[in-house]
């Protein structure tokens, strides 16, 4: 999980950052990693209710590190849109039992998606090494002080508003540089309150705000974040825009996510949340495969 790697370039692509420093280690991003989706929520848009018990969360993870998992993202939060807001005592309840047996019996990093500092604390403190905030610290800004005294990875998403009202923020003057310019003003954010650069990774929130064609163009357009500097996640999984493509109800949009995925690979990103950890990882096998003797 930690070294020094070279950059991995392609003939269209810039040099991405090769690692990502976590609490005590760093993720190597010289090959695309996985990050497999934990959601112990009753009300998650396509798998709510799914992981009832901590044995069964268990069982999901093992499953997911043997298909290729390189990092599990617990969240006890729902925010898909319209979802609504719970206190941070329930969000601690439904995760951290999870994150205490998983930090012990999973070898690989566990992440906790949530907007709140006292959640984040708690469930570093429990093992998870990785903070995923949806709100890019906008939500609880004292969430940085948490992250910068663990030395945690951080990932920013980007997001206008909240969960409850943010489909009706998704007018942009120009699509990839107003998403560009907001995510540069959370690593600000981030690097004031002193989290260091090497801790960030930064995620242009596909259906977050976003239109199912915007969702879309965010793909496409993709290396104009990757030249901010910092490594990209990108979360396509099950979303909606895949549905509005493909016409099939979210547990169907495998193929859909493991396509926007090898999109987004070779479109700069390094880190892939998904729901459907083997499929995914299999087509960025191959994908990365090929962009490495394409430059042998």
């Amino acid at each position: 999980m930690t070294g020094a790697f070279p950059p991995q370039t392609t003939s269209n692509l810039a040099p991405s950052p090769v690692r990502w420093r976590i609490a005590g280690g760093a993720v190597s991003l010289a090959e695309p990693v996985v990050m497999g989706i934990l959601n112990l929520t009753p009300d998650s848009f396509s798998d709510g209710g799914e992981l009832p018990t901590v044995e069964a969360v268990l069982r999901r993870a093992e499953q997911m590190v043997r298909d290729g998992a390189g990092v599990l993202d617990v969240g006890g939060e729902s925010t898909r849109p319209g979802a609504p807001l719970i206190d941070a005592a329930e969000e601690l309840h439904r995760v951290l039992p999870a994150i205490e047996v998983l930090s012990e019996r999973i070898g690989v990093p566990i992440s906790i998606d949530t907007r709140k500092a006292r959640v984040a604390e708690a469930a570093l403190a429990a093992g998870a090494q990785v903070v995923n905030d949806v709100s890019a610290l906008s939500f609880e800004p004292d969430l940085a002080d948490v992250v910068a005294r663990s030395g945690a990875g951080i990932v920013l998403m980007h997001m206008r508003g909240t969960p409850q009202d943010m489909k009706e923020r998704v007018h942009y003057d120009d699509l990839i540089e107003d998403v560009a310019s907001e995510l540069e003003l959370a690593v600000e954010r981030a690097l004031e309150r002193g989290i260091a650069r090497e801790q960030i990774v930064i995620d242009p929130g596909i259906g977050f705000a976003k239109t199912w064609r915007q969702s879309l163009a965010l793909i496409a357009k993709l290396p104009r974040l990757v030249r901010l500097g910092f490594p990209v996640l990108v979360g396509p999984s099950r979303k909606s825009f895949l549905g509005e493509v493909l016409g099939v109800p979210p547990k169907e949009r495998v193929v859909g996510t493991a396509t926007a995925c090898v999109l987004a690979y070779q479109a700069g990103a390094r880190l892939f949340r998904v729901h459907d950890v083997a499929p995914v990882a299999q087509a960025l096998a191959v994908a990365h495969a090929v962009a490495t003797e394409s430059t042998s």
